[in-house]
């Protein structure tokens, strides 16, 4: 995924959030059953070369996870958080393994109104 739209709609979607990263996932519905997937890393997190680390290790991750575990037409974006890229990578292996199973046992959402605000608690 490179566009940002891709990014938002997949905001809207399932999220998983575990100590090293957040898995969003979101069915696109277009009929295409290829499997995308993004990664996301902010400057809060370090510099560049704690993003781009970061960013290597999810890439991995996800060519390992991705195609057996992941939902076929649908967007999965991981997010990296603060103290990820510290964490061991067989540790980040078993959440990411974990963060798909969660998302597969969850109801797929109804489409959301974007005109219709839900009241922030």
């Amino acid at each position: 995924m490179a566009r940002r739209a891709d990014f938002l709609a997949a905001n809207r979607g399932r999220r998983a959030p575990m100590p090293g990263f957040v898995l969003l996932v979101r069915e696109r519905g277009d009929g295409d059953p290829a499997m995308r997937y993004g990664i996301t890393v902010t400057k809060k997190i370090g510099g560049a070369v704690i993003r781009n680390r970061m960013k290597r290790r999810f890439r991995v991750l996800a060519r390992a996870l991705l195609p057996a575990h992941g939902i076929a037409g649908a967007d999965h974006v991981l997010i990296g958080r603060d103290g990820g890229v510290e964490r061991d990578f067989a540790l980040l292996h078993a959440e990411l393994a974990k963060a798909l199973g969660k998302i597969m046992t969850r109801p797929v959402d109804a489409p959301r109104d974007p005109r219709r605000r839900e009241p922030r608690r």
